[in-house]
């Protein structure tokens, strides 16, 4: 028999960087567990999704945008980002290149999407003897940014992927509970 875990709120994730920054290697730890070394590239956009149980027993439902990092494919931003309730934006710490168009990626997304949060992801540091880009840097980066969370994890090893994904959705959890008090309260106010 299958349990069908039923969810209290769904959200929309955008998970944004250049080509190689190890998107796609994220996602699928994260999705399904297992590491994949060599993924194939993101053509466009991948979406994938995935139901869990929080902390606090609420159930929630993430919707992941994975976007192609080529260039080419920045086109597709504007449209996928509308209606975004947060976005992952991914960088390699072994490449200071990596992080040098975070500011063209927020642009869009903030412009189509609204002031969502975003959290900058430093990824592959199970490499740090390639250490390129410090932690000091992203976290420098991340403020500059407005980014709301600056984090380090590793695709290969798991280190802070459940946690990474976790953060954003109590944060957006608490996001959704503030909403709908304010509602109520108006509720209350105009009878």
């Amino acid at each position: 028999m299958v349990t069908i875990l039923s969810t209290d709120f769904t959200y929309k994730l955008l998970m944004l960087g250049d080509a190689s920054v190890g998107k796609t290697s994220l996602t699928h730890r994260y999705i399904t567990g297992v590491f994949i070394d060599s993924p194939r590239l993101t053509i466009g956009v991948d979406f994938f999704s995935k139901k869990v149980r929080l902390v606090n027993g609420k159930k929630v439902k993430l919707q992941i945008w994975d976007f192609g990092g080529e260039e080419r494919f920045r086109f597709l931003l504007p449209t996928y980002s509308k209606g975004s309730n947060a976005a992952l934006f991914l960088y390699d710490i072994t490449s200071e290149k990596s992080l040098e168009s975070i500011g063209i990626w927020l642009e869009i997304v903030r412009k189509n999407a609204g002031n969502i949060p975003i959290f900058l992801i430093g990824s592959k540091c199970d490499l740090e003897s390639y250490r390129k880009v410090s932690p000091e840097y992203a976290q420098e980066i991340a403020m500059k940014h407005s980014c709301v969370q600056h984090i380090e994890l590793s695709s290969k090893t798991g280190k802070n992927v459940e946690r990474s994904f976790s953060l954003i959705s109590e944060l957006l959890l608490e996001e959704s509970n503030r909403l709908f008090k304010e509602y109520m309260q108006m509720q209350e106010t105009n009878q």
